[in-house]
C-alpha cells in the first residue's frame, strides 16, 4: 500500500518553518514579494504589483499546496513555497512556485528550506521535479547544485495564457547533494 502524501504538512528546521499558506496571508506575503528584484529573472516579471501578485496567491490557495516561509529565528514571514502534482504524472511530485526575501539570498536559508520539502518527499517518493522558467538562471543553478538533472524543455501556459519556455528538472532521491 502506497504511503499517502500530504501536500500542505507543517515542517520546520533550525532556520526556516512552514505551514500551510491562509487567505489572510495575502498582505504580509505581497510585502515580501513587491519587491521586483524577485521577479527579474521569472517569466512573470511584474508580480511584484498587487494586481498581478493576486493571481499568483490565488493559484496558490486553489493549489492546496502553497506554504507560507518563516524565519525559525524571527517568526517573520520570508516568502513561499509549494508542492504541486501533475494529472498526467500521477505519484510524482513537484516543488515549485518558491521565493524568499531577498535579505536572506546567499544564506543558507533556501538550501535550509529545499532541505526541509526534500527531506519530506523523500519519505514518500524517490523523486521530485522542478518546472523552472528558461531565463531564470538562478534557480537553474540552485536545483542543478541539488544534483537535480535538466531531462526536457517545454511550453508551459502562464496565468495570462502566454506560453512561455520552461526547463524540467529531475531529483532524485539518491543522487540528492543534500545531507538529509
Amino acid at each position: 500500500m502506497e504511503k499517502v502524501f500530504d501536500l500542505q504538512p507543517e515542517l520546520e528546521n533550525e532556520l526556516v518553518k512552514i505551514r500551510p499558506l491562509k487567505q489572510e496571508d495575502f498582505e504580509a506575503l505581497f510585502a515580501v514579494a513587491s519587491d521586483p528584484l524577485i521577479w527579474e529573472q521569472h517569466p512573470e516579471k511584474d508580480r511584484y504589483k498587487k494586481e498581478v501578485f493576486h493571481r499568483f496567491f490565488d493559484g496558490a490557495m486553489e493549489s492546496k499546496g502553497a506554504f507560507l516561509v518563516f524565519d525559525n529565528q524571527t517568526a517573520k514571514p520570508i516568502g513561499s513555497s509549494r508542492f504541486y502534482q501533475l494529472d498526467n504524472e500521477p505519484g510524482i511530485v513537484l516543488i515549485g512556485y518558491t521565493f524568499i526575501e531577498r535579505a536572506y539570498w546567499g544564506t543558507q536559508t533556501n538550501k535550509s528550506l529545499k532541505s526541509l520539502m526534500l527531506e519530506y518527499v523523500f519519505r514518500f517518493r524517490d523523486q521530485v521535479i522542478f518546472q523552472i522558467g528558461a531565463g531564470n538562471i538562478r534557480s537553474q543553478k540552485a536545483v542543478e547544485k541539488l544534483g537535480a538533472i535538466k531531462t526536457e524543455e517545454k511550453e508551459i501556459h502562464d496565468p495570462t495564457g502566454k506560453t512561455v519556455k520552461h526547463y524540467v528538472y529531475r531529483l532524485f532521491k539518491d543522487k540528492c547533494n543534500l545531507t538529509l
